[in-house]
């Protein structure tokens, strides 16, 4: 399961917990720690759980950092992950810092529970249809973006994207993978999600096959869509099949949620992620302001299986519109670090 459940001696309760932890993958200190504390209650989020009772910070320093880099970098890392933190009703207590050759950034989230109050992942029957609440494609994004100044990259996807093109998507990667999973957690609830999980590091498909695999019913998975922000569809196809984006396996992280509901049930969940209101809490500068709905789209079919999953060999590429631009934290702020090409986990 994506957080372990464990029965606490007193009254029926249950201790949630989970952590996760990983290096820099974008070059905005703040969004950084914002993404670490979304990716890290994305966890919770995935079993319906919508509050956090407290989280603690995971943080390495580089010992390749100067006192001045460090003094710049790990503070607006820090206030981003408390601020995402506070955006979902908790709060940072406490954690561990060390020094290290490299950057990471991560922490611990937990939540003491009734048995009401999450979702086992493991009731999906045949008739369900999958539901995912975040685009694909953020590993695509985030290397195009590092590629643009690598010419011998960037030659072989130039001709499909602009540069233009290729900030506006790693804006939007970033701002998807800062926003939190909490509205999807709440409606799970209300529209009788059977299960679900978040979709990081083992693309969606590998998260399709191990939630398959956890359920009671024989029933598989059959992916039909699969919702990819705009143009990184062209970029893996012009390089050579890029991460296998189109087959399922390339990498994501903070990503959506992967939920399977009642036919009957997932337009109306649909509908109400698109009206809900969210927001990073001023972090973010796109058309429309803070506060617009989520999307989420109906991407597969649940029927008689033998708790497998699998992508049809032409799915439907739905192209996902860049929003806008993530507003640093820190306006004005130079910070020319690139991290290394990076494996999203």
């Amino acid at each position: 399961m994506d957080s372990c459940v464990i029965p606490l001696r007193h009254g029926g309760l249950s201790l949630v917990q989970t952590t996760d932890f990983f290096y820099p993958l974008v070059e905005d200190p703040y969004m950084m720690g914002r993404i670490a504390c979304a990716n890290v209650l994305s966890d919770l989020y995935a079993m319906g759980i919508t509050e956090c009772d407290n989280m603690l910070m995971l943080l390495s320093v580089s010992q390749k950092m100067n006192e001045k880099e460090r003094d710049q970098v790990m503070p607006l890392m820090m206030k981003g992950f408390r601020d995402a933190a506070e955006e979902a009703g908790t709060s940072v207590t406490g954690g561990q810092t060390v020094v290290n050759p490299w950057i990471i950034v991560g922490g611990v989230a937990s939540v003491v529970c009734q048995p009401n109050d999450f979702i086992m992942p493991d009731s999906a029957v045949p008739g369900d249809v999958l539901v995912l609440t975040k685009p694909l494609g953020t590993q695509v994004a985030v290397n195009a973006h590092q590629w643009l100044d690598i010419p011998e990259k960037w030659n072989k996807i130039k001709l499909v994207i602009s540069r233009e093109e290729v900030e506006q998507a790693y804006q939007e990667a970033m701002l998807n993978m800062a926003t939190l999973n909490r509205t999807a957690a709440a409606l799970m609830h209300k529209f009788n999600a059977h299960a679900a999980t978040d979709v990081t590091g083992f693309g969606i498909i590998g998260h399709a096959r191990n939630l398959a695999q956890q359920q009671k019913n024989d029933v598989a998975f059959v992916i039909h869509n699969l919702p990819i922000i705009s143009k990184m569809a062209a970029i893996v196809k012009a390089g050579g099949n890029l991460f296998g984006l189109l087959q399922g396996t390339s990498s994501e992280t903070s990503g959506g949620l992967l939920i399977c509901l009642p036919r009957e049930q997932a337009a109306r969940f649909c509908a109400e992620m698109k009206s809900s209101r969210v927001g990073l809490s001023g972090a973010m500068g796109h058309d429309g302001g803070a506060g617009d709905g989520q999307q989420a789209w109906i991407i597969g079919i649940v029927e008689k299986g033998n708790r497998c999953a699998r992508i049809i060999d032409k799915p439907r590429i739905i192209e996902v519109p860049y929003r806008g631009s993530v507003v640093s934290a820190q306006e004005g702020s130079n910070n020319n670090a690139s991290p290394p090409e990076v494996q999203l986990t």
